[in-house]
């Protein structure tokens, strides 16, 4: 199965901006993001584990004022960005579904699509 290119190296910036993307799964197309956090890149399926709704409150703004957590715009839950576990808010021991994601040559790619 083919990768698919998320977004060049530059584009995340630790603690700033994640990049929104989609990918195919099976039971339909599946919204998602990718974030730098002390160096590294993660992602997860844009989906509070409280509410199914989106995280972010702006366009690809994921991160707390704090910069250390990930935070749920509509309820204020906050997960780490390192696993995605909620550590504050309605959601309190749940956590965001982690997609798979490498860096390599200047791009983050996802390698393959997650099966449920």
């Amino acid at each position: 199965m083919p990768r698919l290119k998320v977004c060049t190296s530059g584009e995340l910036v630790d603690g700033g901006a994640g990049v929104r993307f989609e990918f195919e799964r099976p039971g339909g197309l599946q919204k998602a993001f990718a974030i730098r956090f002390r160096g590294q890149v993660y992602g997860y399926v844009n989906r509070c584990a409280h509410v199914p709704i989106e995280l972010d409150w702006n366009h690809g703004e994921f991160f707390d004022t704090s910069k250390l957590y990930l935070i749920c715009s509509t309820h204020g839950a906050l997960y780490t960005p390192e696993t995605g576990h909620c550590v504050a808010g309605p959601c309190r021991g749940r956590r965001l579904e982690a997609v798979v994601l490498e860096e390599s040559g200047g791009l983050v790619w996802m390698p393959h699509v997650p099966v449920d």
